[in-house]
């Protein structure tokens, strides 16, 4: 498979890719931990389902968004089912490149007053 370098092909991103990127930029993790991770920051409790991560996370390997790394020592050392995965330094290149995006829609948002200044974004 050839690998696509331009981090502005990707976008834009699923939201689930976004929150997956996010997460891992707060470390390395495995399944269970995003899903957790993700369900406090976005609110939507229950909307990463196990089955739609590893998805995910296998397209993100593909594209060299993420990689598989070794489990932290003392983190379920023992436990060889779980799979830990960390952000490549491209994976942040397009997580940039999305918050950029998506920056520049607030900016055109608070432009046509869709949003005040003080609303959260």
């Amino acid at each position: 498979m050839t690998r696509i370098l331009d981090p502005l092909a990707f976008l834009p991103l699923k939201p689930d890719v976004f929150t997956i990127l996010l997460v891992l930029l707060d470390g390395d993790a495995h399944g269970y931990r995003m899903i957790k991770a993700a369900d406090e920051r976005t609110g939507r409790k229950g909307q990463l389902q196990p089955g739609a991560l590893y998805r995910l996370l296998k397209q993100m390997l593909d594209h060299g968004l993420v990689v598989e790394v070794k489990a932290p020592d003392g983190d379920d050392a023992g436990d060889d089912r779980r799979r830990y995965y960390g952000i490549t330094p491209f994976g942040r290149e397009v997580a940039s490149a999305e918050a950029m995006r998506m920056a520049e829609l607030v900016g055109l948002s608070r432009k046509h007053r869709l949003l005040e200044e003080g609303d959260g974004a």
